[in-house]
């Protein structure tokens, strides 16, 4: 087996139900998961892109777009309520136990179609101090601003802080978008016990626009909408 440094994992179950088959859905003339796969293969810092799947027809896809599937998923990890970070150890431990050696891993949500090769790429390089670099993008709503939360008494208070006159004054906060993951190895094993917020985490900040996750038929039609203005070479 060759040794791999840093990988990509794409973990896609069968079983959505916010919109059936969605992973091997057509989306701008391939399978959604498709996109992923291109995007990993185009990034130099990567050495192999594996997918993990409990569904056939789902690994059929993946094989042929040129990622490697070693094996079907088992079922007590492919659940509605099976955690991601399991999924992703169990992957790297099988390829650990075949001989591998590696240092990174880079995972990438299958539902996020708009990210291309360069922000993974610039994810890898953005804090090399980190446990993990994250993809995020501006939060809509801020905490310090117009957040607020119900207290013991019935009254409603801001979540954080006293309070900013102006949006501009509030401190920057920003939203998961699940796009990319880019774990140190020996974190994703840390965290697969401890949890993800128990590693030292930095953000990889990207536009509003390539952060759309398609859960449900309303997300796929909006991603499709924002990828159509990348075809005809307007930026969002």
């Amino acid at each position: 087996m060759p040794v791999s440094q840093t990988i990509a994992t794409i973990c896609a179950r069968g079983g959505s139900k916010g919109l059936p088959g969605k992973n091997i859905r057509d989306f701008a003339g391939k399978p959604l998961i498709v996109h992923s796969i291109v995007q990993a293969l185009a990034c130099p810092e990567i050495d192999a892109v594996y997918v993990s799947t409990d569904d056939e027809a789902i690994a059929a896809v993946s094989l042929a777009a040129g990622a490697t599937v070693p094996y079907l998923r088992p079922a007590e990890l492919a659940g509605d309520t099976a955690p991601k970070l399991p999924v992703i150890e169990h992957l790297v431990g099988y390829l650990e136990q075949q001989g591998q050696t590696i240092f990174r891993v880079v995972d990438l949500q299958p539902t996020s179609p708009l990210r291309d090769a360069a922000d993974i790429s610039e994810a890898l390089r953005a804090h090399p101090e980190a446990d993990l670099v994250v993809s995020v993008r501006d939060a809509v709503d801020n905490p310090y601003f117009n957040l607020v939360e119900q207290g013991e008494d019935g009254w409603v208070y801001l979540s954080k802080g006293q309070g900013s006159t102006r949006r501009q004054d509030a401190p920057a906060v920003y939203a998961l978008n699940g796009s990319i993951y880019v774990w140190q190895r020996t974190a994703l094993a840390h965290a697969a016990v401890h949890g993800l917020w128990s590693v030292h985490i930095a953000p990889y900040v990207m536009p509003r626009w390539k952060s759309v996750d398609i859960d449900d038929l309303e997300d796929f039609e909006l991603a499709a909408l924002w990828l159509y203005p990348r075809h005809v070479g307007v930026t969002p």
